[in-house]
């Protein structure tokens, strides 16, 4: 809603992503199920992965997937450490 007798202003995604990009970053739950369903075939070839198992990531303004932590505190910690502006998404 906007105040009466402004615009309101529409947004491309690439322009939304870009008002906190580069500095922020969004923390997420994601389950091990998504993971492997996301990832290329073999690329956790050396990882054990339960998919029920819930894990954060870290994403960056425009979506990309920049990490994976075992717990959120982890994954806000390895933003933070990075000089990132960390949010949660739920």
């Amino acid at each position: 809603m906007t105040p009466q007798g402004q615009k309101a202003l529409k947004l491309s995604p690439e322009a939304f992503a870009a008002l906190g990009a580069p500095s922020l970053v969004y923390v997420r739950p994601v389950s091990g199920a998504e993971l492997i369903a996301s990832t290329p075939a073999g690329a956790l070839s050396d990882v054990e992965l339960d998919p029920e198992q819930t894990l954060y990531a870290v994403h960056g303004a425009d979506g990309a997937r920049l990490a994976v932590m075992s717990d959120r505190d982890t994954a806000v910690a390895a933003a933070l450490a990075h000089e990132l502006a960390p949010v949660s998404v739920h």
